[in-house]
C-alpha cells in the first residue's frame, strides 16, 4: 500500500467567485482573465470579492495572437510574423517585425515584460534560405526552410532591439519568464516529436549569453535562491520516457540541485498522469494530478511539496471538487476550479 504523499493537509477558504475564462495572476495585485478574442485586467481583490468586477484594460485580440500587459496600462501583443506594444486604446505605439511563424499560423509565444517593465523578451522563427543550413525544412514550400528560433530582448518604450539569443528549439509552443530580480530570462520549448528544452539568459550583459539549459523539461517557477523549478512530463516520445519529475536548477551554475521522481505519488503506474506543479510560496509547491484508486473512478488530486528538500508533505484535503487547474496568486494564497466557479485557500496552521 502506497502512503507516501497521502497525509491530508487542511485548508482554509476564503471565497468563491465565478469566472468565464482562463485566469492568471501578474504584478501589481491583478489578476488576467483571457477568454476567447479578448484579455482583461482586473484588480485581484475587487474582482475575488465581487466589489470590482469591471476591468481596469480590455484588449481585443486576433485569434492567432497572443498578448501580455504592458508597463503602462496597455499590452504587448504578439502575431504570426510580428510583435507590436499597443496604448489602452488599442493604438499601435511600435511594431517589431519578424519572420513568419513556422507550422500554424499563429504566434506561438507570448512576449514577457521584464520586473522593472523596461524590456520585453520575445521568442521568434528565423527563416533560412540555404536549405542545407536549416533544422526545418518544408519540402512542399520552397523558401520556408527554418534555423533555430531566437529569443530578442526588446526596449519597452521603443520596441528598439536590445539582444538577441539563439536557442535550439523549433517551438510549436513555448512560454517564457522572468526571473524576480530580473537577472534571467528563461524559455520553455516544445518541439514536436522533440519534447521540452528550457535555456536561460542573462539580460543584463550584451549578447545575452546562455547561463544553461535543460532537455525534457520545462519551467515551473522559480525559488529562492536563483533557482528555477522544472517538471518533466512522461511523454512516451523515446525509449524509458515514461518519467514524471521536478527537477531544480541553479539558474547561476547551471547545475541541477534537487530532483522529485513523482512514481512515489503514483497509485496506477499505467495510467495516473500530472499536471503542471505551481510554486505556492517559498516553502511550498502544488502538485495537481489525475490518480487511478484500485476499484474507484478516476480522480484529481493536489499534492504539497516542500519547496527546498522536494520532499512530499502530504496531500490537500479539499471540501469541494477540484481539476487540474492552480492558480497562484503570490500571496501565500491560490485558486482551485469547479466548473465557472474559482475557490480561494490558504493552508491552515497545521498544514502551514
Amino acid at each position: 500500500m502506497r502512503t507516501t504523499g497521502d497525509e491530508r493537509i487542511d485548508v482554509v477558504p476564503l471565497g468563491t467567485t465565478r469566472v468565464q475564462g482562463a485566469v492568471e495572476a501578474i504584478t501589481g495585485g491583478r489578476l488576467l482573465v483571457r477568454t476567447p478574442g479578448r484579455v482583461e485586467v482586473h484588480d485581484r481583490e475587487g474582482f475575488l470579492t465581487g466589489r470590482a468586477r469591471s476591468a481596469t484594460a480590455v484588449l481585443r485580440t486576433p485569434d492567432q495572437g497572443r498578448a501580455t500587459p504592458g508597463p503602462d496600462g496597455g499590452f504587448v501583443v504578439a502575431e504570426v510574423a510580428s510583435v507590436r506594444a499597443v496604448h489602452s486604446d488599442g493604438s499601435t505605439r511600435w511594431e517589431f517585425a519578424h519572420d513568419p511563424w513556422h507550422g500554424a499560423a499563429r504566434a506561438h509565444s507570448t512576449p514577457s515584460v521584464s520586473p522593472d517593465g523596461r524590456w520585453v523578451s520575445v521568442l521568434v522563427p528565423t527563416l533560412e534560405p540555404d536549405s542545407r543550413k536549416a533544422a526545418l525544412v518544408y519540402d512542399l514550400e520552397p523558401g520556408r526552410n527554418y534555423t533555430w528560433d531566437e529569443l530578442v530582448l526588446l526596449d519597452a518604450a521603443t520596441g528598439e532591439v536590445r539582444g538577441r539569443r539563439q536557442i535550439r528549439s523549433l517551438a510549436s509552443g513555448a512560454s517564457q519568464c522572468w526571473h524576480p530580480d530580473g537577472g534571467a530570462v528563461v524559455v520553455s520549448c516544445w518541439t514536436a516529436w522533440q519534447s521540452w528544452s528550457t535555456w536561460w539568459v542573462d539580460p543584463r550583459t550584451d549578447g545575452l549569453p546562455l547561463l544553461g539549459g535543460t532537455w525534457m523539461y520545462a519551467l515551473v517557477g522559480f525559488l529562492p535562491g536563483f533557482r528555477a523549478l522544472t517538471q518533466r512530463y512522461a511523454e512516451y516520445l523515446f525509449a524509458d520516457d515514461d518519467r514524471d519529475e521536478l527537477a531544480v536548477y541553479d539558474l547561476g551554475s547551471g547545475e541541477r540541485t534537487g530532483l522529485l521522481d513523482l512514481t512515489e505519488l503514483r497509485l496506477d503506474p499505467e495510467n495516473d498522469e500530472f499536471f503542471s506543479a505551481q510554486v505556492l510560496d517559498e516553502r511550498h509547491i502544488v502538485v495537481p494530478g489525475r490518480v487511478h484508486p484500485a476499484g474507484a473512478a478516476p480522480e484529481t488530486r493536489h499534492w504539497l511539496v516542500h519547496a527546498d528538500t522536494l520532499r512530499p508533505l502530504g496531500r490537500v484535503s479539499y471540501p469541494v471538487p477540484v481539476d487540474e487547474d492552480v492558480t497562484v496568486l503570490r500571496d501565500g494564497t491560490w485558486l482551485t476550479r469547479e466548473g465557472d466557479r474559482l475557490h480561494r485557500w490558504s493552508l491552515a496552521r497545521t498544514g502551514a
